[in-house]
């Protein structure tokens, strides 16, 4: 196994963690041991941990945490960006110093992470090499929210052909989404609050207000129609777009199972998706708006304006 070659201690290292489950008054920073790299796995110095909605959801009672297979003293946030710093027997992949950006359920905001050469976010967890041009808190917020955008994406499969239909198109999952539509070809109609207009038309997306009468403004910016939808926070938009006519096979949701829709699961987002996305932001095809960034130390301040589902973009916490 190569040692460590970073000059932070390898000992030990912060890590937020829950001793009961609830809200963000449950979260503390506490000091732990630093976990090792064993067979197949490679530690990671986490430079920046990503929020995402299912952060919390999943650690907000012990019911909802049980079905994640949680239990306490439980880990918090599930996406980072980092360093490599030790690797175990048998990984070919990586090397000590490689930024590294990935994936770690309910354990990614600590100052160590380990995770398998190949795994799954759910399941060991997994990296991916940083691309340059690709800044740590951006990557840090890749894994959750552009696995689940792209499998969205890869569902209702939009053109230059289409016009979709994006329900909750600022949130995290949504500026990815839209934008992915985007480079598509497809013209993109993206539901929001009326404080969200300017951050979805910056996207590219023409926005609309949610709620009562949205199937009636959808009409009046797509006299020609709707050909292809996505639900990105609950079943609104699902029901909206059956009443403009889409059928159900151009439809997915990602918050609920709905009869006749295909759901959309990052955990089968197709190989070698989220490197893509790192290249397009990389390369400027693609932008990630940063609405705020905390030090560790402000978890709770993060984690409770994440859960307002107000935020224009991405939440990191700092490390």
């Amino acid at each position: 196994m190569q040692e460590p070659n970073t000059g932070v201690s390898a000992t030990t290292g912060r890590a937020v963690q829950l001793e009961s489950f609830g809200g963000p008054e449950a979260l503390k920073v506490n000091e732990v041991p630093a976990p090792k790299a064993g067979a197949g796995q490679l530690r990671v110095r986490v430079t920046a941990a990503g929020l995402n909605p299912m952060d919390w959801f999943m650690t907000s009672d012990a019911e909802t945490a049980s079905r994640f297979g949680l239990t306490l003293p439980c880990g918090f946030g599930s996406d980072y960006a980092g360093v490599v710093d030790q690797i175990g027997e048998g990984v070919t992949k990586f090397a000590v110093g490689d930024r590294v950006f990935g994936g770690a359920m309910s354990r990614s905001v600590a100052d160590y992470v380990v995770v398998q050469e190949a795994g799954a976010i759910a399941v060991g967890g997994n990296a991916h090499h940083t691309p340059d041009g690709l800044d740590d808190n951006t990557a840090a917020v890749l894994a959750i929210a552009g696995c689940t955008a792209s499998a969205a994406v890869a569902v209702v499969n939009p053109g230059p052909d289409d016009t979709l239909l994006v329900g909750g198109a600022g949130g995290g999952v949504g500026v990815f989404a839209v934008q992915l539509a985007r480079l598509a070809g497809a013209r993109v109609i993206g539901t929001g609050s009326a404080s969200s207009a300017d951050a979805l038309r910056a996207l590219g997306a023409k926005p609309v207000t949610y709620g009562d009468g949205l199937v009636d403004r959808v009409r009046a910016l797509a006299p020609d129609g709707v050909t292809a939808a996505m639900d990105l926070h609950g079943t609104d938009t699902v029901q909206a777009a059956r009443k403009l006519g889409v059928p159900d096979g151009r439809i997915t949701a990602i918050a609920a199972q709905i009869d006749g829709i295909t759901s959309a699961n990052g955990a089968n987002v197709a190989p070698g998706a989220l490197e893509e996305i790192a290249q397009l932001i990389a390369s400027g095809r693609l932008r990630v708006p940063i609405s705020a960034t905390f030090p560790v130390e402000q978890i709770r301040e993060a984690v409770e304006l994440q859960a307002t589902r107000h935020v224009h973009g991405k939440i990191v916490i700092n490390l």
